[in-house]
């Protein structure tokens, strides 16, 4: 890979997904070079002609599928939950009574073990009066080939260990092949998109929580700044904005109230 071929991976991920790879050259070689060998490309001036001239986007899907890590596991920095669990949905539940609507978006869902935990949350949280309430968790990622597996909820016996008996005994239900999948009615409150955190956000309510983990690692400061703005303007007076335990926000940049070490709160 010439550093000119790589200077226009990196300028095109950085234009259409914010995605800032300046640094990474190696792994960008790394993760495409098994790709072009095994579909004919010749080199990734090549390929890249090939991802920009096809108006379907799938190449350019297949770009970002190989390039973006979906690294993630249930349970991953269990304090948030915890906060999310004792904190913030007493907060709502009495705060939003009268509409019982609970708008919660988990914005870079990977391949569902997020979204599916705070599923299971609400559920055990409020009870019996689950059915009462709009509970339904917005999940979106960049990459479809995550959110189809996201989809289909189905997880081996290792990656579930982590969680309580009552929830791998509740929420999931055993296949023949020693694999788990989520029951389907969790699994029916959990609406999965593909979305690309660039283009503007598409909701008609604002959210009351959203987390953002693990993400805005790849973006630099003013693409950061950028998005936690809109973010803010979609975030209910009172929502919280989750954020990975080894991330930060320029809070000069929108009037976020510190909570605790990456959750946030708009007044």
């Amino acid at each position: 890979m010439t550093d000119e071929e790589f200077s226009r991976i990196v300028k095109y991920t950085a234009v259409r997904y914010g995605i800032n790879l300046y640094h990474k050259k190696v792994m960008v070689e790394g993760r495409l070079s098994n790709y072009l060998a095994a579909n004919g490309f010749k080199s990734y001036t090549e390929y890249m002609d090939r991802v920009e001239a096809d108006y379907t986007g799938q190449e350019a899907q297949n770009l970002i599928n190989i390039l973006t890590t979906n690294h993630t596991y249930f349970m991953r920095e269990p304090e948030h939950f915890e906060f999310f669990k004792n904190v913030i949905l007493p907060e709502l539940k009495e705060r939003e009574k009268t509409g019982i609507d609970l708008r919660i978006w988990s914005a870079a869902a990977s391949s569902g073990q997020e979204p599916y935990t705070i599923a299971m949350i609400l559920k055990d949280f409020l009870g019996p009066e689950y059915n009462a309430w709009e509970t339904s968790v917005l999940a979106t990622d960049i990459s479809r080939k995550v959110l189809d597996s996201a989809v289909n909820g189905i997880y081996s016996a290792e990656q579930i260990n982590t969680l309580p008996v009552w929830w791998r005994n509740s929420y999931f239900v055993p296949l023949p092949d020693g694999m788990y999948q989520v029951k389907k009615e969790l699994r029916q409150q959990v609406v999965f998109r593909q979305f690309n955190l660039m283009n503007p956000l598409p909701f008609k309510k604002k959210m009351h929580v959203i987390f953002l983990r693990n993400v805005m690692i790849y973006f630099d400061e003013t693409t950061k700044r950028k998005l936690v703005q809109r973010l803010y303007e979609f975030l209910e007076p009172g929502g919280y904005l989750i954020i990975g335990s080894t991330e930060n926000i320029d809070r000069s940049a929108v009037p976020l109230v510190y909570v605790r070490p990456s959750i946030f709160r708009k007044e």
